[in-house]
Order: C-alpha cells, then sequence, then structure tokens
C-alpha cells in the first residue's frame, strides 16, 4: 500500500491535539504530527498574518477520503486546507507500522 502525508492547519494547540488523537485513534493515522507555523494568506480580499498550528497526518492512500472526512467534520475552519503528498523511499519496518496502525481500526 501506499504511505501518504496529508497536511491541514488549525488556529489553535488545542484543536490540533483534539484532530490528532481522534484521527489515530481511529485508525485512519498512524501517527500526527504537530509544528507551530506562521502563515501569510488573503482571504475575503485581506491579508492575514497568523500563527497556526499545522498537522500532518501519515496514512495510506487509501484512507485519504475518510481522513479528509474526518478532518472536515472536527475543524473549525470555514474553508479549511487539506492536501497530501506522497512518502517516497520509506524504509519497510516504517511503511509497515504505518500500514498496520492504519489497518487495524479502533472504534
Amino acid at each position: 500500500m501506499k504511505a501518504i502525508a496529508v497536511v491541514t492547519t488549525v488556529a489553535t494547540r488545542d484543536e490540533a491535539r483534539a484532530m490528532a488523537a481522534s484521527l489515530v485513534e481511529q485508525g485512519l493515522a498512524a501517527c500526527a504530527q504537530i509544528s507551530e507555523i506562521e502563515s501569510f494568506y488573503r482571504w475575503q480580499g485581506e491579508l492575514q498574518h497568523e500563527s497556526e498550528f499545522r498537522i500532518l497526518f501519515k496514512t495510506l492512500d487509501a484512507y485519504y477520503a475518510a481522513v479528509e472526512a474526518a478532518i472536515r467534520a472536527r475543524h473549525s475552519y470555514a474553508l479549511p486546507a487539506i492536501h497530501a503528498f506522497a512518502l517516497e523511499h520509506v524504509s519497510a519496518a516504517y511503511g509497515e507500522w504505518i500500514e498496520n496502525e492504519c489497518t487495524e481500526k479502533r472504534e
């Protein structure tokens, strides 16, 4: 299976932690990493400059739609940034761990 990283940004550390814990607990992601970032973007015609928290979820390509839906269901933004990229050249043992964690659903 193909490993991917799904990325979103949120406004607060608490929102990031809650979203990360929820998706990992559900088995939609093997892990989630949170980093504080500084963002510049245009919203409704105005330049915005804010601190945000980026969450990077390690998961499988087959889970993208479910991960996106779970992020949208928990997100506070009207238009959340959600995108993914392939994890290339993943070590065999780490790739196997991602696959095992994502396929062992925890409800």
